[in-house]
């Protein structure tokens, strides 16, 4: 009788090692996250976060506690998902899609796969629709050239929705669907052109009075923008 309880109790004490040691090791989806939860799926949930601008994440350790939970909630209300702090089936899968691709050798994410491109384009057609192609290129260029700053989030998706980065996020252009000449213009960036000559800024003079952007270095006019560092 006592070796059959030895025997249970070493079982269950396996099973819930097992249990434990999964959990740890579960990968991004696996599972629905909340406050509370530990394992490497927290930690890569908090490193796309933080490559989408939500540095207020707080340590990528893998532990679902308050910082990380209000992190989610404001990626939530930034895309229009019910706003719970939990992060279930449809926030992982728009945060994965939003972070999708490879990594250049200073470990931010670009590559010319259907995701980066369709953002790019995306953000060309919103921001220079019916500029100069060359100009489209550019607007392109300067989130790429974003990629090589530290100062920027670390994928296509993290610089294009960084809060108040772009104004046609903002206002909704962004979401018009990009015409044949803004995807070109997105690849061709993607393949090495920039016109903008490295700028990490462009604005329209005749509609902006903002003191920062005016008081960066101004490299080339294309169009209506001017293209800064």
């Amino acid at each position: 009788m006592e070796r059959r309880k030895i025997f249970i109790l070493t079982s269950v004490t396996l099973a819930l090692a097992l249990l434990f040691s999964t959990t740890l090791q579960a990968a991004l989806g696996d599972r629905v996250l909340s406050r509370g939860a530990r394992g490497s799926d927290v930690k890569e949930m908090q490193v796309k976060l933080k490559q989408l601008g939500y540095n207020s994440v707080g340590p990528i350790d893998g532990i679902f506690g308050r910082l990380t939970e209000g992190a989610v909630r404001a990626f939530q209300s930034g895309r229009g998902l019910r706003v719970d702090g939990v992060a279930g089936p449809e926030t992982i899968r728009l945060l994965k899609r939003l972070t999708g691709g490879g990594t250049n050798p200073g470990g931010k994410a670009v590559s010319s796969n259907s995701a980066d491109v369709n953002l790019l384009a995306h953000v060309v057609n919103g921001e220079a629709r019916g500029e100069p192609f060359e100009g489209q290129v550019a607007v392109a260029a300067v989130v790429l050239n974003r990629l090589k700053d530290s100062r920027f989030p670390k994928t296509v998706a993290g610089i294009i929705y960084q809060p108040g980065a772009f104004s046609s996020v903002s206002d909704g252009q962004f979401n018009l669907p990009p015409d044949a000449s803004s995807i070109k213009a997105a690849r061709d960036a993607i393949n090495g052109s920039d016109p903008s000559h490295g700028a990490l800024y462009f604005f329209a003079p005749s509609k902006t009075s903002n003191r920062f952007i005016w008081s960066r270095p101004q490299l080339t006019r294309i169009g209506n923008h001017i293209f800064t560092l």
